[in-house]
């Protein structure tokens, strides 16, 4: 549960063009540190719908006064406070949604995740996540592990990244397999198909924190974590892009994608961190549509290929590869295809 917040904006503080109370608020927040940051911390937004719905629900005053109607007129004189209301998460319940288990037994599971599937339920996402699924597959002994809200995951892969994944049935299991991660005694690998052609190989070694213009994002900063990826070339496919292999020596929040992207090779489909970046002038008509079918990749391109670690509670070595999904191999297909 999120605590409730109280921002007070004087008007007179502000140099704001307008003065309808909707748009006067969604602006001013803009440029005002003090409650942008408030609400970047809590993962919150102040978009000009949200402050609309806020002033109608009356949880908006002006000197002291609720004010219902969005478009009244604010002056230099009013002082105007805005009651964000707690936010409930929801404790997620099973859901009888088709898993792709690669090995089970009574202290973990791996499985392969589809794309456009979320972990576990967020804002926007509250239900149909890999967490349901796994409560109806496990049952009742998977709940509280590891917590409430995120019962038995590990780690996480983004919504539209697919591939390998470990999940932890007991506690014990879970706060082994969480030392694991943290002390990078494990294998992970992921193939990406990036734009352009990169080195054959390298390392990346820059710091990640989040983005403090948009909090949804990550970005490089040397306030950041360390983070470290190893990438090495799989296949090229001249002109448009390339298989690459990377390889995590940390796993921080959106790694490879930024990781990536800095290098100047975006994942292609990747329409948080990218672009596709065509340096040459494409004269050929082929070439020309080729692009704008690449283009059209629903996703991020970018799939966990391996995980290999030594089990937490009985040492056996576990090593699982899950092969390319259809889409991916569909989309190496496109950049294969040179028939004019």
């Amino acid at each position: 549960m999120t605590n409730p917040i109280e921002i007070i904006l004087k008007v007179k503080d502000y140099f704001v063009k307008t003065n309808r109370l909707d748009a006067w608020i969604t602006e001013a927040i803009k440029v005002s540190d003090a409650p942008k940051q408030e609400l970047n911390n809590k993962n919150l937004s102040m978009s000009r719908s949200r402050v609309k719905t806020l002033i109608e629900s009356g949880l908006i005053k002006v000197d002291n006064l609720i004010i219902n109607d969005p478009s009244f007129k604010v002056k230099a004189s009013h002082i105007i406070k805005i009651n964000l209301p707690k936010v409930i998460e929801a404790i997620p319940s099973p859901q009888n949604i088709n898993l792709e288990i690669l090995y089970e037994d009574e202290f973990l599971l791996i499985l392969n995740k589809i794309a456009g599937m979320v972990v576990h339920p967020a804002p926007g996402h509250p239900d149909k996540t890999l967490v349901n699924a796994l409560l109806h597959h496990c049952g009742a002994s998977l709940q509280g592990i590891g917590g409430v809200k995120r019962p038995g995951i590990v780690h996480r892969l983004d919504k539209d990244t697919s591939g390998v994944m470990v999940v932890a049935k007991t506690e014990l299991c879970h706060i082994k397999l969480c030392e694991i991660f943290s002390n990078h005694d494990l294998d992970r690998r992921y193939n990406a198909i990036v734009w352009g052609q990169p080195p054959n190989e390298g390392i990346i070694n820059k710091k990640i924190a989040r983005s403090t213009i948009n909090r949804k994002k990550m970005s490089i900063s040397e306030q950041g974590k360390l983070a470290i990826t190893q990438w090495k070339t799989l296949n090229v496919y001249a002109p448009f892009g390339t298989l690459i292999e990377c390889k995590l020596e940390t796993g921080r929040t959106h790694q490879i994608r930024v990781h990536l992207s800095d290098l100047g090779h975006s994942i292609i489909g990747d329409h948080v961190y990218g672009k596709a970046l065509m340096k040459k002038r494409l004269k050929s008509d082929f070439y020309k549509k080729k692009l704008e079918l690449i283009k059209q990749f629903k996703r991020q391109a970018l799939h966990a290929i391996k995980l290999s670690f030594n089990h937490p509670i009985t040492n056996k070595h576990l090593d699982f590869v899950s092969p390319l999904p259809q889409d991916m191999r569909n989309l190496i297909n496109t950049l294969e295809d040179n028939n004019s």
